[in-house]
């Protein structure tokens, strides 16, 4: 029977996940941020760090005049490079995973923003 790799065995196949702390303190930032489009939510940071799609990422996600940090094991799925049209952000897209917790932060974030959602201002993401 195998137990999986011996001790030692190839971490590189199996990295551990990058983890992002983001603090968003106003409510336009996180407009700015959020990412609507994606069924589940998701959320751009700001990075010039290189990432990969698809990519395992852990984001401990702060929203204004929230002290609660929300924890979103989530993925990379899309990434904005340096010099993007559009004076567009270097950074990533993370798409939150289909479990309770992102739903549940999907819905905190839609409450913080309420009319903002609306908006046809500019943002961050697509």
């Amino acid at each position: 029977m195998n137990m999986g790799p011996p001790a030692g065995g190839d971490a590189a196949a199996h990295p551990r996940p990058t983890v992002i702390q983001l603090t968003i303190k106003e409510k336009s930032a996180l407009y700015a941020a959020y990412i609507p489009l994606f069924a589940e939510g998701g959320i751009f940071v700001p990075s010039a760090r290189q990432y990969t799609l698809g990519q395992d990422v852990y984001v401990l996600l702060t929203l204004p005049d929230d002290v609660q940090r929300y924890p979103v094991a989530g993925k990379v799925a899309w990434i904005t490079p340096p010099g993007a049209t559009g004076a567009r952000t270097q950074g990533v897209g993370i798409r939150f995973p289909h479990d309770e917790r992102a739903r549940a932060l999907k819905a905190r974030i839609e409450e913080i923003l309420g009319p903002l959602l609306a908006s046809d201002k500019p943002t961050q993401t697509v």
